[in-house]
């Protein structure tokens, strides 16, 4: 689809919905609030005036605080115990055998492996170093967001670890890949624990016999009912020592477990004073309340039911239609005025953040943030949701839940754990792989700073936005201009002077062979000063004042260089997948090297590979760039990275794949603009 026309004769709506985003605009809200609104002089606020006259005003995003009771010396507060340093040093001390599986292939086994384990033994070669550094990232990033969903991942890993010592004891072969985590996950979910056994849920038996005999049931239900097509390997061919590692491992966790036996939801004080801002503090306005993990957002709406909290729904990626739990909690924003008032309407939700993006939920201007992400884009974008058009209250109130006295004690696991991640990268990867993006300022959100909340820097914005602004700015100063240089010649250059911090050189404008807009600029001797398209346009931006110059000697060798960058570029930089700096290549070779290191595991599958390969061989389509952009800058994983382009793929929303070859075609230069120092003014 490559015209009008051709998208006039379309049978698909998502060929309609790739038309529309192609020509859809992003502009932060601080970027309108400076460019486009206005302030009342009544109260000094900004606000947007509406066709018809009304007026739209900017609330203020109010970081605020909802603290609990942390008391470290008393016994029975859990929390306090779950985050002691006992906890911590159990995680990091863990061997977590089953995600290296590979180095534990006995190469002294008499038993000749087959064609199919040759295969399984060298996919389970390349896994598990990193993964092991995730894993235990995972685990605190749980005990961050609840003692229900931290619990209940210990149980379920420590469940996993026998699946694997039973097989072991009757030398019966291992399941491999992912099907192992989705069949545990099925039965654990279908699981009927005895009431006085559980924890919302949770198993909390304490002793090794229980895991064991739940394994064995497990076992059988996966060799028996699921033998075929998946991959297995016989577990003879690893060491002995294997079993000790995961016995230690299920032990610890025990420990752990026991640490938090005690554990009870009508004690749970972090969800206590989140039910208290629910019943008494907000007991008549509509909330929002985010979490990170389904298994919080389920064990909150269970208990706020059992406590009579009524009108409410629980959101995660797991739901049918989240669209449609949106439209009850605001009916008016999404015109669904039906619902307004009647039984239907929901006053609180509580949501992953499949909710953090791409609703209007401006019905409400409360957020709480039950767990923190670690990263502030994400509570922009959940601010964002009630932050939108149409927003009557002065002020958008987010929460965000804190153990009271406790903040230093969650700075320090996060230091520590980017410690042991930066001094141990040749086991764990490196940083980026976990918090990648901008990290949440702590104690600013939790001192409640206005501002940080709001939204990030100015290159969130599209860069045609920006440009248009540069150009209407100057046309507002000096209307000729809208004629004059519209009928400027292609190739048409200039000079002006640099500034004290910009190298002479020369920036070219050019377009792609897909018709993309690029920015180069190389310095006097050739070399690229910068690949950020937004740092290009700022540096080239002039006034009406701006000196014009001479150009430099040789300005048009160096549009000739930019030229060959540019063509570097898009075809040799990131073959045919772009920019170093895209989603397409950013996407491709993350995804890549994971699939790699984890082939053979539980993480990846066949499935995701035929993903990757879309991604190397087709463009991606504007609603997928938009998508990954915003969830690579937000510090996406690895293992949720490919989660979200699966869904993706699975809804024909990933690539734009067309019949015909593509036509390969030089660049062409629009116009070019040299930075010269200005020797008469000393510049």
């Amino acid at each position: 689809m490559r015209s009008v026309p051709a998208f006039e004769h379309s049978e698909f709506a998502d060929d309609w919905r790739e038309l529309m985003r192609l020509y859809m605009v992003r502009r932060t809200r601080s970027f309108i609030k400076d460019n486009y609104a206005e302030t009342d002089p009544g109260n000094n606020r900004k606000y947007l005036t509406f066709s018809d006259g009304r007026r739209s005003y900017f609330p203020d995003r109010v970081p605020k605080r909802l603290e609990y009771d942390f008391n470290r010396k008393d016994p029975n507060d859990i929390y306090a115990k779950l985050y002691s340093q006992k906890v911590i040093d159990i995680i990091n001390s863990l061997n977590l055998p089953r995600y290296g599986l590979g180095n534990y292939i006995d190469g002294r086994t008499e038993l000749i492996p087959t064609d199919k384990e040759k295969v399984i033994i060298e996919n389970l070669s390349r896994a598990g170093k990193r993964l092991k550094g995730f894993v235990r990232t995972n685990l605190f990033k749980r005990l961050e967001s609840s003692g229900y969903s931290f619990l209940l991942s210990l149980s379920r890993h420590i469940l996993r670890n026998f699946i694997y010592i039973y097989a072991l004891d009757y030398q019966e072969p291992f399941l491999i890949g992912s099907q192992e985590a989705n069949l545990l996950d099925d039965f654990l979910d279908d699981q009927d624990y005895e009431e006085d056994k559980t924890i919302n849920g949770i198993n909390i038996k304490l002793d090794e016999e229980y895991y064991y005999e739940q394994a064995e049931k497990i076992y059988k239900i996966q060799s028996h009912e699921h033998k075929r097509n998946n991959d297995w390997i016989r577990s003879q061919l690893f060491q002995s020592d294997l079993r000790l590692l995961l016995l230690e491992d299920a032990q610890a966790l025990i420990k752990i477990l026991k640490i938090g036996k005690d554990w009870a939801p009508e004690n749970d004080k972090q969800l206590n004073c989140l039910e208290n801002l629910l019943n008494n503090t907000h007991q008549k306005d509509k909330v929002l309340v985010f979490t990170q993990y389904a298994d919080t957002a389920f064990y909150l709406a269970n208990e706020l039911k059992q406590r009579g909290l009524q009108q409410m729904e629980c959101v995660t990626g797991g739901s049918d239609d989240p669209t449609a739990a949106a439209c009850r909690f605001s009916p008016k924003s999404n015109e669904s005025i039906h619902f307004k008032g009647n039984s239907d309407e929901l006053r609180v939700i509580i949501a992953t953040d499949v909710l953090s993006e791409g609703q209007n939920l401006q019905d409400a201007h409360i957020v709480v943030n039950y767990d923190l992400p670690w990263a502030i884009i994400r509570l922009i974008q959940r601010a964002g949701r009630v932050d939108r058009i149409g927003q009557e209250a002065d002020q958008i109130l987010c929460y965000s839940v804190w153990p009271e006295k406790g903040i230093e004690k969650i700075i320090d696991l996060r230091g520590r754990l980017r410690r042991r991640i930066r001094d141990n990268a040749e086991v764990v990867g490196s940083d980026e792989v976990f918090f990648e993006g901008d990290p949440v300022n702590i104690r600013d959100l939790y001192n409640e700073k206005a501002g940080i909340l709001d939204d990030a820097e100015e290159t969130d914005i599209d860069l045609a936005s920006y440009a248009y602004q540069i150009w209407k700015d100057a046309i507002e100063t000096d209307p000729s201009l809208e004629k004059t240089i519209s009928n400027l010649a292609n190739v048409v250059y200039s000079t002006k002077p640099s500034t004290e911090d910009q190298k002479d050189g020369v920036i070219v404008y050019a377009k792609t062979a897909d018709d993309n807009d690029v920015l180069a600029w190389v310095d006097k001797d050739g070399n690229l000063i910068t690949q950020s398209q937004y740092s290009v346009i700022k540096a080239a931006v002039c006034f009406p004042d701006t000196k014009p110059l001479y150009r430099l000697p040789d300005h048009h060798k160096l549009v000739g260089k930019s030229l060959k960058y540019i063509e570097h570029l898009e075809t040799e930089i990131g073959g045919q997948l772009g920019k170093r700096t895209g989603a397409r290549y950013r996407t491709y070779m993350r995804l890549k090297r994971y699939y790699d290191e984890n082939l053979g595991t539980l993480f990846v599958d066949e499935s995701l590979n035929r993903a990757i390969e879309d991604i190397y061989k087709f463009p991606l389509k504007e609603y997928a760039k938009d998508i990954l952009n915003r969830q690579l800058k937000s510090g996406i994983d690895e293992h949720a990275l490919a989660k979200v382009v699966l869904s993706l793929r699975e809804e024909e929303k990933l690539c734009i794949i067309h019949e015909e070859e593509f036509i390969d075609k030089s660049p062409k230069i629009i116009c070019s603009l040299g930075l010269k120092e200005d020797h008469k003014n000393g510049n």
